[in-house]
């Protein structure tokens, strides 16, 4: 596992959510809460950004 932080434009790579998205299941408490890194800037471990994604079910489409 890796400690290094993603800024939302990774996040948004990562995953494929928009940003909408992300901030939206954050406030459900659905998704790994970002950190704040400086007074205008957050990011989130990419270790809890990649256990999220693992224990999401995969969408075949069908």
């Amino acid at each position: 596992m890796s400690n290094r932080l993603l800024k939302i434009a990774q996040v948004i790579e990562e995953t494929s959510l928009s940003r909408r998205s992300i901030y939206r299941l954050i406030a459900q408490g659905e998704f790994p809460p970002s950190r704040k890194i400086s007074p205008q800037r957050v990011a989130w471990r990419a270790d809890e950004v990649e256990a999220w994604m693992q224990g999401r079910p995969i969408n075949s489409g069908a």
